[in-house]
């Protein structure tokens, strides 16, 4: 009996047939829930994700609730004798802590004031009075900058000795007087919470996906790549809008006092497309790493910096110029300094919007890099 060379068709198996649309989307809630519970099944995710972002929260809620700072940033209304007496050597002096814009438009500087653009606006009153609008949202240079124009009040006082006080200082808080350091706080630690749980959560995955041949499998599952994508970016947005209202309901507590503006829900689709943008970088990091500890490493380096120049930990107005261009680059600044007008500064949709746009596009950017290095298999 001879044997038959196998035909091209006994090689190749038939293609499976298009699953139905119901059984797609059977198959996407199936990976939704599956990868869910892997997630709250992980305690070392759970703790790096939820609790250790907390435990920073609660840390610098706590060390900062008073502090005192750098270079401030101040706009002068109409002439301020005050201000424009100090001149030469002591100019350049008080030009290293104090930056002076002369503006004419009163209502538009104090609006820069409350959003945070600047720290404060000065202009001269009657009877020598020196009046100080500040913004409280920063502590730090909201101390700073009262106890530079007070130095300078006393300072021009003492020069005309012999006679009576000749300026007074009415410093007057542009916010609600209940607000607390924890304003500034909460953006900053709540976007490095973000850009750490999805970066990790989207390098880990890959590569452990990756080196168990699930990819593999996942290819003859009746589910499409993109209903795969979509699943692990729908479980990460579902973990991001998580921290957000855990942090939200944490820092709006007595303790520690946050008050929500009117538009604070913006916060949502902030968080959502700020996700999506740090996925794309943990998609890129696990694509170039084949281990976990290598993307580990790899991430580190990403988000440390990341989180220093986007302003998560430390304001970076007082830095080097250069140093904020290249913060620029991170779309941590982004999310932080939108997430900040529209939770504690009366920011609204125009705020918003272009910080959205920002991120998004870098995510486009940044998948269409992780696709060149993408590999099914661990090759």
């Amino acid at each position: 009996m001879t044997a038959t060379a196998p035909t091209a068709t006994d090689r190749v198996p038939a293609a499976a047939p298009e699953p139905e649309a119901p059984e797609r989307a059977s198959a996407f809630v199936g990976l939704v829930r599956v990868m869910l519970l892997g997630f709250v099944r992980d305690r070392g995710a759970l703790f790096f994700t939820l609790l250790m972002p907390l435990i920073f929260l609660l840390m610098f809620g706590t060390l900062f609730k008073s502090a005192g700072a750098p270079h401030v940033k101040v706009a002068q209304v109409g002439a301020v004798q005050v201000l424009d007496s100090v001149q030469g050597d002591d100019r350049r002096e008080l030009e290293k802590v104090l930056t002076v814009t002369k503006v004419d438009d009163e209502a538009a500087a104090l609006e820069k004031v409350r959003k945070g653009d600047l720290d404060a606006l000065v202009e001269q009153g009657a009877n020598g009075q020196l009046v100080l609008r500040y913004s409280a949202s920063d502590t730090v240079k909201a101390g700073s900058v009262r106890a530079i124009v007070d130095n300078l009040v006393q300072a021009a006082n003492q020069a005309a000795a012999g006679r009576p006080p000749a300026f007074t200082l009415a410093a007057i808080q542009v916010e609600d007087r209940s607000l607390k350091p924890i304003q500034f706080l909460t953006p900053g630690l709540l976007g490095w919470a973000i850009a750490s749980g999805a970066v990790y959560g989207a390098s880990f995955t890959l590569i452990n996906w990756r080196t168990k041949r699930v990819l593999r499998r996942l290819r003859l599952a009746p589910v499409s790549i993109g209903g795969v994508i979509g699943a692990r970016v729908a479980v990460n947005c579902v973990i991001a809008l998580a921290q957000t209202a855990i942090f939200l309901l944490i820092a709006t507590t007595p303790f520690f006092g946050l008050k929500l503006t009117g538009n604070w829900w913006l916060i949502v689709p902030l968080v959502l497309c700020a996700t999506i943008a740090f996925m794309s970088i943990g998609l890129l990091t696990g694509g170039l790493a084949k281990t976990e500890e290598a993307a580990n490493g790899i991430n580190q380096l990403i988000i440390l910096p990341m989180s220093f120049l986007g302003g998560a930990f430390i304001p970076i107005d007082g830095s080097p110029g250069w140093l904020q261009t290249v913060s620029r680059v991170f779309p941590l600044r982004y999310l932080v300094t939108a997430s900040q007008s529209v939770l504690s500064r009366g920011g609204g949709i125009m705020d918003a919007l272009p910080a959205m746009g920002g991120l998004l596009a870098f995510s486009a950017v940044l998948c269409l890099i992780a696709w060149r290095f993408f590999n099914w298999d661990d090759v």
